[in-house]
């Protein structure tokens, strides 16, 4: 911390005359996150936190408004889409710069895309499905598929995984030049102290209204900087004693605490998502779908929640992947496959895969105090089944990597806001760490993503939540709300999963 409290009073001394001058232009906040990001390119991760800081500098065609509807970005409009499904006409919009000033063109953004489908996991998903990606005049992109696939828009709107637009000679792999078209750009990184971005002045906003993700994104900050704060509590504190403008996944325990605060206040985001589980299907003691559903009756998704979240305010027991108030809502599968909480039968079955004591290696992370909690209490219901479990604690960006190699564990708990788009889910992705790939999810997955009616895909949605608990390949353990802290000095930020400050100014 003594490098974090010496950034922080050095940034007080010397930015100090510049934010009285540029109270006009909105100043300079700090988001305090839960920890570094593992990589600024958006493409190559699947991280949260990726996308929160990297959303103000890259962005891509489309986006999502408030009501979580698809709507254009760096797109001029949405695709024409032929009658047949397969092909996207996309018009660009003019006069886009990248922050280097060179011009956006159609060369960028089929570049970009080629690279997207080559390295990012939700890129990967769609690879398979597109004929060609090509430049039909500098404005106008043209997207040819082999057959429909109806998730396609919202792939290409999803900041996680991102379909973003960077110049046609930045391409590398990794990425060397964090050259993006957003509303800010990147000034500095100091790994484990902050992430310095500044405003790009030839940022081109959309005209209209601010909506969402969509809409106008204002300038209004000189600077916005993101500081790695891994200890929750300390992130408690830091959000009580208002030391930041914006505090993201504050535990929920502390919510009464912060609602005293006289320099910040909550956010909350209800109901926000699921804490999930995600077997390793590739390699490892989890590879077996039998000692994956013994795991599954095991657990006590009641108890881990409670552990977790504590307070019924701010968790719902629900096995079914979306909420009642979601169109995609089903209870298809969930019946006899969740909360079961028998250790002994679990135990039981155990010993028929032929279990022979080799360690349970559960990955987690403290940063997320909530998934932390959960480990604790499924490690003592699993080895009560007679699993011997090896709970590994690391700092997330280490999680993020370690999950990429099948050897190094067999499960990994995570967490997901209820996505606009079912085939936004990372486990649906064959490349997605996990690697669930299997006949049942090709049948059931492609059938549902080829469909191009809504209606018929709210049907074949409830096939794929069947197939997610008939073969196990991750564990929804219930429904959570999440916490924020934000500054009673700052305003403009409206509550998100992915928190954006494109629209953020300090109150004068």
């Amino acid at each position: 911390m003594k490098s974090l409290i010496a950034f922080l009073l050095g940034t007080a001394l010397f930015a100090l005359p510049t934010t009285l001058m540029a109270q006009e232009k909105g100043g300079i906040i700090n988001v305090a996150t839960i920890g570094e990001p593992p990589t600024l390119d958006p493409m190559s991760s699947t991280a949260d936190l990726v996308g929160i800081v990297t959303q103000h500098i890259f962005e891509t065609l489309y986006t999502f408004d408030k009501r979580w509807n698809v709507t254009p970005l760096l797109a001029e409009s949405l695709p024409d889409i032929s009658a047949d499904g397969k092909s996207y006409t996309i018009k660009l919009r003019s006069g886009i710069k990248f922050h280097d000033n060179s011009d956006m063109t159609s060369e960028d953004v089929v570049a970009s895309l080629t690279r997207w489908t080559k390295i990012a996991s939700r890129g990967k998903q769609v690879a398979g499905f597109i004929e060609a990606i090509a430049a039909v005049d500098p404005a106008t992109v043209k997207i040819t598929l082999r057959q429909p696939y109806a998730p396609l828009t919202s792939l290409l709107a999803f900041n996680n995984s991102a379909a973003i637009v960077i110049p046609s000679d930045k391409q590398d792999e990794p990425m060397k030049d964090f050259i993006g078209t957003g509303p800010y750009m990147l000034k500095e990184r100091k790994a484990d102290q902050y992430i310095q971005l500044v405003r790009f002045s030839g940022y081109k906003s959309r005209g209209g209204e601010s909506d969402g993700y969509g809409g106008a994104r204002h300038q209004y900050l000189d600077e916005i900087r993101f500081v790695p704060v891994p200890d929750p509590n300390t992130r408690v504190e830091a959000a009580v004693s208002g030391q930041f403008d914006y505090v993201d996944s504050i535990p929920v325990e502390s919510f009464d605490k912060l609602k005293a605060s006289t320099a910040s206040q909550p956010i909350i985001l209800k109901p926000f998502g699921y804490p999930v589980f995600v077997f390793n299907t590739k390699e490892g003691i989890a590879k077996n779908i039998e000692v994956r559903k013994a795991i599954r009756q095991a657990l006590s998704m009641e108890d881990m929640l409670a552990a977790a979240f504590g307070n019924t305010d701010f968790y719902t027991l629900d096995g079914d992947i979306y909420p009642e108030a979601y169109s995609w809502h089903t209870d298809a599968g969930v019946e006899g496959n969740y909360n079961i909480a028998k250790p002994e039968e679990a135990g039981e079955a155990l010993k028929k895969t032929g279990y022979n004591g080799e360690p349970l290696r559960i990955l987690t992370s403290r940063q997320y105090e909530f998934h932390y909690k959960m480990a604790q209490v499924a490690a003592e219901y699993l080895k009560l089944a007679g699993f011997a479990v090896d709970m590994q604690v690391v700092d997330w960006a280490t999680l993020t990597q370690r999950r990429a190699d099948p050897k190094l564990w067999d499960i990994y708990i995570s967490h997901s806001p209820f996505l606009p788009e079912p085939a936004l889910i990372g486990s649906l992705s064959t490349s997605s760490p996990g690697w669930w790939d299997t006949p049942a999810r090709k049948a059931v997955v492609d059938a549902f993503t080829s469909e191009v009616d809504s209606a018929k895909r709210i049907e074949l949605w409830a096939n794929v939540q069947k197939a997610i608990y008939d073969e196990a390949p991750f564990m929804k353990i219930g429904d959570f709300n999440a916490v924020s802290a934000e500054s009673n000095k700052l305003e403009g930020v409206d509550p998100a999963p992915w928190p954006y400050f494109w629209n953020a100014s300090i109150k004068k």
